[in-house]
């Protein structure tokens, strides 16, 4: 059960990215953030309502508002590399934190994998770098690209070690989603305020009316994104850690593939090979 939430939490991730990498082609990225984020707002907090989540309010919140707060910081810093390039570089190295972060926490905590799941691990991680489309060239890496990706890195990873630790019940599962997406658009919120004060424009051309022609799909990048970290939560409290943060890490094959059969991009050897990489280190992880 364990994997199979695992699973969906890499289907949703990837979905999320590829669709919120559509949106930001037209309309400015934290813009997306903070729209596709207070819609994920509105719908857990009817959900809270509707499901009484407000009684399992405790301690537990913390690991959701620290979530909430630095899932948009490491997402700054990602665009942020990714803007200042290379994105061969960029990308499989930002991945990999999902794995790393959440693995060093559970050794650290007693988790011993078995030896096929150790396998698994390693193949798993070598397809999702392969499958981000890692760069071999001789582009120059600047410094700063190469402290923010780390930061980004470790703030993924960090946000599902967190959503891991923020609940342990269904009803406040949901809870703890919501103080994570209001934390989530507080942060956001404050950052596009501040690019908007810098000059940077707040809508895309053809003003407001793009952004409300853009909502269904928004709607979709910002649940996708809620449910993914739910179903991660269920992963990682039906199963071990380890396991659940590799499979969850497998989110960049599905953006890939995503590309290739919605917009025919053609994927790369190094994608293919990693793809293929992936699904047997998830068999490897499934059968360990």
């Amino acid at each position: 059960m364990s994997a199979l939430f695992a699973l969906a939490t890499s289907l949703l991730w990837g979905l999320a990215d590829f669709g919120g990498g559509l949106l930001t082609r037209r309309t400015p990225a934290l813009t997306v953030v903070v729209v596709s984020q207070t819609i994920a707002v509105a719908v857990l907090g009817a959900v809270v309502v509707a499901t009484g989540g407000w009684s399992e309010a405790g301690p537990q919140l913390w690991f959701a508002a620290a979530a909430g707060v630095v899932g948009p910081a490491a997402m700054l810093c990602f665009y942020r590399a990714l803007a200042l390039g290379p994105m061969g570089v960029v990308s499989p190295l930002g991945a990999l934190g999902g794995v790393v972060v959440p693995l060093g926490v559970a050794l650290v905590l007693g988790e011993r994998p078995g030896v096929l799941q150790i396998a698994g691990i390693v193949v798993a991680v070598a397809g999702v770098v392969l499958a981000s489309g890692p760069q071999t060239g001789d582009a120059p890496v600047q410094r700063q690209t190469l402290l923010l990706t780390l930061v980004a890195a470790l703030g993924f990873g960090s946000v599902m070690a967190l959503i891991a630790e923020a609940s342990s019940t269904l009803t406040g599962l949901f809870l703890a989603l919501f103080v994570q997406r209001v934390c989530n658009v507080v942060v956001g919120g404050a950052a596009l305020y501040a690019a908007v004060r810098r000059g940077n424009p707040a809508l895309p051309e053809g003003g407001l009316g793009v952004v409300w022609a853009s909502l269904p799909a928004l709607a979709f990048v910002g649940l996708s994104d809620v449910a993914a970290n739910g179903t991660y939560n269920l992963a990682a409290q039906h199963g071990p850690v380890a396991v659940a943060a590799v499979l969850a890490s497998l989110y960049p094959v599905v953006t890939a593939l995503a590309a290739r059969g919605l917009l025919n991009e053609r994927l790369r050897a190094v994608q293919a090979g990693g793809a293929g990489l992936a699904l047997v280190g998830t068999l490897l992880l499934a059968t360990g």
